[in-house]
């Protein structure tokens, strides 16, 4: 197992702004899913308005439990070589350090923006560009690092499911009852999986998404 990422949990070690982050840049390219097929995709996922009120719920109890989140994701990660390479060197194979504590900076915004999303164009707009730095020709550009340049869909995906199971015993350490605690994990897998597919779109060929 590769130990990666690790940061302390304390105010100095959180950055204001993400390096990286753009959320809200109106420099950013439009998305090409239109905010109405977004409300689409939404409906499709069974995306309620209750939804949103326990995703913003869970959001109030991760809040201060997000470097922990992020313990348990990285340890995933570090302890399958087929993963943390894609945050490895070229050179040598080995984790870029840097690298990561910039990912993760993001990644911890990213659990705030996904409980707080307003699904407006601003949001669908940086949903598309953290897509296209997941494949060719966008990996790696936002940091200036020399690791591998692609991550394959197929992880993409995937990752929709460990980042939702292991959230559970989190949104349950704040002593909600067991039905809200479940009504919380199921917005958080639908909204988890709704990023999952915006970012697929700029692998799919045009017209076909």
């Amino acid at each position: 197992m590769t130990t990666i990422g690790t940061t302390p949990n304390t105010p100095a070690a959180k950055a204001t702004t993400p390096p990286g982050y753009r959320l809200g840049d109106p420099t950013l390219p439009r998305s090409p899913v239109t905010l109405a097929e977004l409300d689409e995709l939404r409906s499709t996922l069974l995306m309620s308005d209750d939804d949103l009120t326990h995703l913003r719920l869970a959001g109030e109890v991760v809040r201060d439990q997000i470097e922990d989140i992020l313990d348990v994701w990285y340890g995933f990660v570090g302890a399958n070589p087929h993963l943390v390479r894609y945050f490895s060197n070229l050179s040598d194979g080995k984790p870029n350090a840097e690298y990561l504590a910039r990912v993760r900076a993001r990644f911890a915004q990213w659990i705030r923006d996904t409980t707080a999303a307003r699904y407006d164009q601003a949001w669908l707009d940086y949903q598309h560009e953290v897509g296209l730095r997941h494949r060719k020709p966008g990996k790696n550009a936002t940091d200036g690092v020399a690791s591998v340049p692609h991550i394959p869909l197929r992880y993409v995906l995937a990752f929709v499911m460990p980042l939702s199971a292991t959230m559970t015993p989190f949104l349950a350490k704040k002593g909600h009852p067991p039905e809200t605690v479940a009504k919380m994990r199921d917005a958080w897998t639908k909204a988890v999986q709704l990023t999952a597919i915006l970012w697929s779109e700029p692998y799919v060929k045009d017209g076909e998404f």
